[in-house]
C-alpha cells in the first residue's frame, strides 16, 4: 500500500517538475517540501508478523478473560439497558426462571444464542472462546440472584 502512495507521489513530483521546466516556472524547496508534505500517504498498512513496521509488538493475552471482562466488552449493551428484551443484570425476578434451569442451559443460550430472541450466538463476539462465555454467564448469574 505504501508503495503505491510513493510511486503517486515520485509520478506527481515528476510530473510538476516537467510542466514547471516546460513553462519555465521555478519550483523552490519551501515549494516542494509543501507539495511532498500535501501528498504523503495519511498512514501505513502494518499486517501481523511483518517486522519492517514502525510501533511495538502488542502482548497477545496469556489467558481467558474474565467473565466480567467478557461482560463489560460484549454482553453489557443489552443485558445493561435491557435492549432486545435481554433480561438486566442483577434483576432477581428476571432472571430465577433462567437461572433454574441450571448453567448447562445458560451457557447453552451464551454460546449458541436463543433463536427467536435478540440473544445472538456468544453475544456477538466473534473473538470469545466457549469458557470465556461460561465466565461470562457465570459473572451475571452470580451478579442477579
Amino acid at each position: 500500500m505504501t508503495r503505491i502512495f510513493t510511486a503517486a507521489a515520485a509520478f506527481s513530483l515528476t510530473l510538476l517538475a516537467s510542466i514547471a521546466m516546460a513553462q519555465d516556472v521555478q519550483v523552490s524547496d519551501k515549494m516542494r517540501a509543501e507539495i511532498e508534505e500535501r501528498i504523503k500517504p495519511v498512514g501505513d498498512v502494518c499486517l501481523q508478523g511483518d517486522t519492517s513496521c514502525g510501533g511495538p509488538a502488542v502482548a497477545a493475552s496469556s489467558g481467558p478473560r474474565s467473565g466480567e471482562d467478557v461482560y463489560n466488552g460484549a454482553c453489557m449493551a443489552c443485558h445493561s439497558t435491557g435492549a432486545g428484551g435481554a433480561p438486566k443484570i442483577g434483576d432477581a425476578a428476571a432472571w430465577a426462571d433462567r437461572i433454574a434451569k441450571g448453567n448447562d442451559v445458560l451457557y447453552a443460550s451464551g454460546v449458541n444464542g436463543v433463536p427467536g430472541t435478540g440473544m445472538i450466538a456468544k453475544g456477538g463476539c466473534a473473538t470469545c472462546s466457549d469458557e470465556e462465555i461460561h465466565a461470562a454467564v457465570d459473572f451475571i448469574v452470580a451478579s442477579s440472584q
